[in-house]
């Protein structure tokens, strides 16, 4: 029985010991991101939020939206909660289109349905068909993902009539899918030129699904009409005297009271609807002066708030849960210290690291995080980063001594107690106070409360008010660092006086 016993009791301290060293371990965690959303963000430089995975939030670049120039006539980009003309040049009639979030540009898209009549806008005075006569150079641009590109869709639509002494003219601008190809007629716009019908038909499939930008320009200068698919040219006319670059331009002319309808028969999604006062640059690039990209060819950068860990705790690893693309990347970076308030951008010095590998020489009281988004060449993909975990270490909170004893003299007390168990323990601190638990003393000569006794066992207190009661704890601080203290030690009581002064 007796040797029963002690194999418990030697298994319940070796349980007590494990419980303890357990308790004692100090690794722990930080989560950025995630369910709990990016709420401590300090820099966020062409980053935006979208959805990432689990349906939390995720961090990713920022999409090239066009803006408003003074060349603009028309823009529908299709970001606001509603569809909205830019310029104010257009006066929107009807609208059937529904937005949707399956963009690719800006934050938004339309969705046509084809059974209904897309959007209708008539032109006010302020636009370039507000007022007949001579129109000059113009570019027309949309991006189309067709659902299914039959026969006779009908994606964009303009007309109006020109007034003539005796008749009127009907005028027409069109962009019709015949054969999965887009198929552009300008009926009676060129009233100078020899054909009464212009057509230009792409030769590319445009294959339903897939996003593509599609490009109508026309230049006053040479009478170069010409049709592009994602910035490579379909097809080319001149609108010349002679049919060829050398002729004599014949200028549009318009008539009065335009409407432009956008996907009147039409089923698919439509993003960045543009009109611009200017023909498409020489080199085929787009408009909005950013060809196919989605975004920026640089990336993005996001910094975090500084966390506050504690004293000299290490980092050991960054994990990240992130959608990378390929082609894309993604750099992070961390830095620490004792001290934010004096950081700047470049100071304490960024250490890039690698997600999931061990992280050498970073430690403090506060970690900051930041990551560099790219998006591949063509700037058409963005990585996305739902959450990112530090795994890092405390150094562990020394044991207090298991006993200390106060005895007291005339004006002094000396104090002693028991090594730390704890071989992190590198020196103790003595509290010291007039009321229990409240360690606010000033009156020692060794100074005020707490008094650093360094790695030893006693120290006496002088200076003290003989018949004030004074009340007395010992923590152990790390060897690692003295600033990081652990728990108070049981707290002891004595009253120094005079009559127990020592012969």
């Amino acid at each position: 029985m007796k040797r029963i016993s002690l194999v418990r009791i030697t298994a319940y301290f070796a349980v007590a010991l494990l419980g303890l060293s357990m308790a004692h371990s100090s690794q722990k965690t930080i989560t950025l991101g995630g369910e709990g959303g990016w709420n401590n963000l300090q820099v966020m430089d062409g980053v935006t939020t979208g959805k990432g995975r689990f349906g939390f939030d995720s961090l990713e670049l920022v999409t090239k939206t066009p803006a408003v120039d003074g060349g603009t006539d028309l823009l529908l980009d299709f970001d606001g909660n509603s569809v909205t003309e830019m310029t104010g040049r257009y006066d929107i009639l009807e609208n059937h289109l529904v937005l949707t979030k399956d963009a690719v540009k800006g934050k938004g898209a339309a969705l046509s349905r084809g059974v209904s009549k897309g959007i209708i806008l008539t032109a006010n005075e302020k636009s370039l068909a507000g007022s007949s006569g001579l129109a000059g150079s113009f570019t027309v641009e949309f991006w189309l993902c067709p659902s299914l590109a039959e026969n006779g869709e009908k994606v964009y639509t303009w007309r109006t009539s020109m007034n003539y002494s005796n008749y009127s003219e009907y005028q027409n601008v069109s962009a019709v899918f015949v054969n999965n190809r887009l198929e552009w007629k300008f009926k009676n716009v060129f009233p100078s030129f020899s054909e009464s019908d212009v057509v230009l038909k792409g030769f590319s499939a445009v294959v339903p699904g897939e996003w593509s930008r599609h490009t109508i320009s026309f230049d006053e200068e040479s009478g170069c009409l010409e049709y592009l698919v994602d910035g490579r040219t379909e097809a080319v006319k001149y609108i010349t005297s002679t049919g060829h670059e050398r002729g004599t331009v014949c200028m549009p002319v318009l008539g009065l009271h335009s409407i432009l309808e956008i996907c009147p028969s039409y089923t698919g999604k439509i993003d960045n609807v543009r009109i611009q006062r200017s023909a498409c640059q020489n080199d085929g690039r787009s408009i909005f002066a950013d060809g196919n990209e989605t975004f920026k060819t640089s990336g993005g950068r996001f910094v975090t708030q500084p966390v506050l860990v504690s004293q000299a705790a290490v980092l050991d690893e960054l994990d990240s849960i992130m959608s990378v693309p390929s082609q894309t990347e993604v750099k992070f970076y961390v830095r620490s210290g004792d001290n934010c308030w004096g950081w700047t951008e470049d100071y304490p010095e960024w250490k890039e690291v690698i997600p999931g590998e061990k992280i050498d020489g970073v430690s403090g009281l506060y970690f900051q995080v930041a990551a560099d988004l790219l998006p591949d060449g063509n700037g058409t993909k963005t990585p996305g980063i739902t959450q990112v975990t530090l795994k890092y270490t405390e150094a562990e909170l020394p044991l207090p001594p298991f006993t200390v004893r106060a005895e007291p003299g005339d004006g002094q007390v000396t104090l002693s107690w028991s090594y730390s168990v704890d071989d992190c323990a590198g020196g103790y601190y003595v509290y010291y106070g007039s009321k229990p638990g409240e360690y606010l003393g000033r009156a020692a000569v060794e100074g005020a409360s707490p008094v650093r006794a360094g790695n030893r066992t006693s120290i006496t207190l002088t200076g003290l008010n003989n018949g004030t009661i004074y009340y007395f704890a010992v923590s152990a601080y790390s060897r690692v660092d003295g600033r990081i203290t652990g728990e108070l030690s049981k707290e002891v009581f004595a009253r120094p006086s005079k009559r127990l002064v020592r012969k």
